[in-house]
């Protein structure tokens, strides 16, 4: 099936209520200098902001869509800034809030010869983990078209409740429910609590995006590539769209009437940090401003293209946030591919 990178995109209206409400952490990526070495052998490292939530809201804002971030950093040097690249980066950063007690987190994230990541974070407990119920914007939460949310934010209490709390509202509230699992197992206490954590909320989502490896890791080693796997044990009657991304090799999505592939971009990866939450500001960008897209298998394969397209081009730079793409250098990207 033909697909139109531009129409979809391009239908994108100035709709009031387009607003992705994205929660959970931000942090501080610390990425070496050079790639292919690890942490001990790493010269030097440059900070990058990250978190995935708070990647996706930027995401979003870069591809001129209206993203606002709630969670929670240190009252540090370092959450400051974090707080400041939103604001600067257009996000509504009025959700955040400041620990006076705990640090904002750090990740040091190596990246091997082939661009993948390894991870060494260091939360003991770090802001993020210590957002609570009251400090939750009510109000931020009830104005959003999509609530967007990972799993790291149900590892620890007393974000765990917060999120549960904000996941309820939102719902109440009429929002899209959007979910990215996330998977960090070395933040879980062990393998069968990040499972049983990740599937908790399962059930609660219109949209789930997950990887191959997180598929395998969900069903307990099932073939990733299986629709009877996906369809048997990761769809549930709520959703309205599972996307399986598959890194270079592009998407494949599910809905209760269809199901396909979108094939990915080919490009030179330095760092895949943040293509997974390039990806998914591709695909919520579009839904915010019509979560018809869901029904309209034509119109759906353009959003996924154009998600695939923000994934591929973030894996060109290194770091997340400042790797995010504009809206036009994805159609820049997606023309120069077609042609």
């Amino acid at each position: 099936m033909a697909t139109d990178p531009t129409s979809a995109i391009n239908r994108v209206s100035e709709n009031n209520n387009s607003l992705v409400v994205c929660f959970g952490e931000m942090l501080i990526d610390f990425v070496p200098t050079v790639a292919g070495v690890s942490l001990a052998e790493a010269p030097a490292f440059k900070k990058a902001p990250g978190g995935a939530p708070a990647n996706v809201a930027v995401g979003i804002s870069r591809l001129g869509g209206t993203s606002a971030f709630i969670g929670k950093v240190g009252d540090d040097e370092f959450g400051y800034m974090l707080s400041n690249i939103l604001k600067e980066n257009n996000v509504n950063n009025s959700g955040v809030r400041f620990d006076p007690n705990a640090r904002t987190a750090l990740a040091f994230v190596t990246l091997r010869a082939d661009g993948e990541r390894e991870f060494l974070f260091y939360r003991n407990p770090s802001a993020d983990m210590l957002l609570r119920e009251v400090e939750l914007d009510i109000a931020l939460l009830k104005q959003g078209r999509i609530f967007h949310y990972g799993s790291i934010s149900l590892i620890e209490e007393p974000c765990k409740s917060t999120h549960l709390a904000a996941l309820s509202i939102a719902k109440k509230a009429g929002c899209f429910l959007s979910y990215d699992p996330n998977l960090r197992l070395a933040l879980w206490p062990s393998p069968e609590a990040a499972r049983k954590g990740i599937m908790s909320i399962w059930d609660q989502a219109d949209l789930i995006k997950v990887s191959e490896d997180e598929i395998t890791f969900l069903t307990g080693g099932d073939d990733p590539y299986s629709d009877e796997v996906v369809l048997k044990k990761l769809f549930h009657p709520n959703l309205k769209l599972l996307v399986v991304t598959e890194g270079s090799e592009g998407c494949r999505y599910y809905t209760k009437e269809f199901r396909g592939r979108v094939p990915g971009v080919k490009v030179k990866p330095v760092d895949t940090t943040g293509a997974g939450d390039a990806f998914v500001s591709g695909i919520l960008n579009g839904l915010a401003s019509d979560l018809s897209l869901c029904q309209d298998e034509k119109r759906l394969r353009e959003a996924l293209l154009f998600a695939n397209a923000c994934g591929a081009l973030t894996v060109t730079e290194r770091g997340a946030i400042p790797a995010l793409p504009t809206k036009d250098a994805v159609l820049q990207f997606l023309s120069k591919v077609a042609t």
